[in-house]
C-alpha cells in the first residue's frame, strides 16, 4: 500500500478499510511510516472523523499492536473500570479490592497526572515501597494470588498507542473522539478482561466540560467495547466540584482507606459503591442491582474490603499501615481559603481547583516534573452547604511558599457564593448501556 495515498483517502472524508487501518498500525509500531505522515493522518482523522467500523479496526489493531494478557488459566471472572479523569478522583484505590473482595479478578493498568487532573499510580506511588512498575508475569501472579493489582503500562501493552498519543499531543489532535476512544480501549481491552465499566466525567473539572461530548465519548467507547466483542457499561457522572474531601496524592490515599473503612464522604463512598455494582453486574456475580448492593455494603461494614486493599498493598511491595500515620500527610504550611461572604456555595471552577493542586506540586507541568505526595487541598464545602463569611471552604496544604503563592492565584475567585439555596448536583447524570 501506498500511505500518502491512505491519508488522502481520509482527507476526503471516505472511510477506510480494515486492511488500510491494520497497515497503518503496523507501520506505527515498527517504525516504518515517519512521524510527518502518521501526524497528517491523525489530523485527517480529527477533521474528518471515524465511523464506527473503523474505530471498532483501530482499536483491535492497537490492541495487537502488543502482546494480550490471557488470564484464562486464573479462575473467575475479569472485570476494570476506566474513568476519564477528574479533580479528587480516587474512585479506583478503594474500588479495586472492593470488587476483588466479592470474587471478581480486577486487572488494572492505570496512568500518571495528566494536566488538572490526578494519576492513580502517583497516589499509589506515595505509599512508602508500593511498585506500579511489575512485569507481565508479576502482574498476572499477582493477580492469580490476591484477586487484584493496580499498576501502570507495561511496554508490552498497546505499544501503537504510545507514538500515537505523544504525535496526537504534539498536533493539537488529543480531543478526537475516535482517538481517545481507541487509546483508552486498546490498552484495556488488552488486559485480557471479560468486561469494562466507565466512569466518563462532564462538568468543570473535567477533559469533556460539555454533556454532549461526553456523552459522545461515552457512546463512542460502549459502542467499540461491544464491537470487539466485550461487556461494557457506562456511567456519565459528574465533575463541577471536586469528588470527596481530598485533592492530592497522599491525601486521596487516606480517604480511600476512609471510603474502605466505612467511614468516607458520602459521595466518593456513594460513587464507589455504584461503581462496584456494575461490575458485579458485568462479571455475573449478582442477579440484580439489590443483590450486587447487598454485597457491596457488607464487604465494606465486615472489613473484608479493606483486608483486601492492605494484601493488595503489602504484594506490591508497600506498607499499608503508613497510610495511618500523620507523617503521611505533613506538610509546612496549611493555609484556609475563606468564604469573603455568607450564603450557599453556588460552584466551583474545579479545574482552576485542579491547577492549584498541579502547581503545589500534586500533579505535573511538564513529564519532568517530581511529585511532592503530601501536597494538595482538603475541601471543607460541598455545592449547596450553607457557608458563613469567614468560614474555610478549603484548605491549601503547601510545602513551599512560592508554589503556595501561586495556588492562591488559581484560588481566587474559583467559586460562586449565592444567597439563595441551591439545589446539590446529581452525581450519576445518565447510564448508557
Amino acid at each position: 500500500m501506498v500511505f500518502k495515498e491512505i491519508i488522502a483517502r481520509k482527507r476526503d472524508g471516505h472511510e477506510l478499510r480494515d486492511e488500510e487501518i491494520a497497515f497503518f498500525i503496523r507501520g506505527v509500531t515498527d517504525g516504518t511510516i515517519p512521524d510527518y505522515q502518521i501526524a497528517a493522518l491523525l489530523m485527517a482523522i480529527y477533521l474528518r472523523g471515524m465511523t464506527d467500523r473503523e474505530t471498532v479496526a483501530l482499536t483491535r489493531e492497537m490492541m495487537h499492536s502488543g502482546e494480550v494478557l490471557d488470564l484464562s488459566d486464573i479462575p473467575g471472572p475479569k472485570v476494570d473500570k476506566h474513568s476519564t479523569g477528574g479533580v479528587g478522583d480516587k474512585i479506583s484505590l478503594p474500588l479495586a479490592p472492593l470488587v476483588a473482595s466479592l470474587g471478581v479478578v480486577v486487572p488494572m493498568i492505570s496512568g500518571r497526572a495528566l494536566g488538572h487532573t490526578g494519576g492513580t499510580l502517583d497516589k499509589l506511588e506515595s505509599i512508602p515501597g508500593y511498585r506500579t512498575d511489575l512485569s507481565v508475569s508479576e502482574f498476572k501472579e499477582a493477580l492469580r494470588t490476591v484477586g487484584v493489582a493496580i499498576i501502570g503500562q507495561t511496554g508490552e501493552l498497546a505499544p501503537a498507542d504510545r507514538r500515537l498519543y505523544a504525535l496526537r499531543d504534539a498536533t493539537a489532535t488529543v480531543s478526537s473522539v475516535p482517538l481517545i476512544t481507541s487509546s483508552i480501549l486498546s490498552k484495556k481491552l488488552a488486559e485480557g478482561i471479560d468486561g469494562l465499566v466507565l466512569d466518563v466525567k462532564t462538568g468543570s473539572g473535567a477533559f469533556m466540560r460539555r454533556y454532549e461530548d461526553a456523552r459522545a465519548l461515552a457512546r463512542s467507547m460502549v459502542a467499540i467495547t461491544r464491537g470487539v466483542g466485550k461487556k461494557v457499561v457506562a456511567l456519565i457522572t459528574n465533575m463541577d466540584q471536586p469528588l470527596g474531601w481530598a485533592v492530592g496524592n497522599a491525601l486521596e490515599v487516606v480517604e480511600a482507606v476512609e471510603i474502605l473503612q466505612n467511614r468516607g464522604p458520602e459521595d466518593t463512598t456513594e460513587l464507589t459503591k455504584t461503581l462496584a455494582v456494575e461490575m458485579l453486574l458485568l462479571a455475573g456475580r449478582a442477579r440484580t442491582p439489590e443483590d450486587a448492593r447487598q454485597q457491596v455494603d457488607q464487604a465494606l461494614a465486615s472489613g473484608r474490603a479493606y483486608a483486601k486493599w492492605q494484601e493488595m498493598v503489602r504484594h506490591q511491595g508497600g506498607d499499608p499501615e503508613a497510610v495511618l500515620q500523620p507523617e503521611f500527610i505533613r506538610t509546612r504550611f496549611q493555609e484556609p481559603v475563606a468564604a469573603p461572604e455568607s450564603g450557599y456555595l453556588a460552584a466551583y471552577d474545579t479545574y482552576a481547583l485542579g491547577m492549584a493542586a498541579t502547581v503545589l506540586g500534586a500533579g505535573r507541568l511538564t513529564k519532568e516534573d517530581r511529585i511532592d505526595p503530601a501536597v494538595g487541598l482538603r475541601v471543607f464545602k460541598k455545592v449547596g452547604d450553607r457557608v458563613e463569611q469567614g468560614e474555610p471552604l478549603l484548605e491549601i496544604r503547601a510545602n513551599d511558599p512560592e508554589r503556595l503563592r501561586l495556588a492562591r492565584e488559581h484560588l481566587a475567585g474559583a467559586f460562586r457564593i449565592a444567597p439563595d439555596p441551591v439545589d446539590r448536583p446529581k452525581l450519576v447524570l445518565e447510564r448508557l448501556a
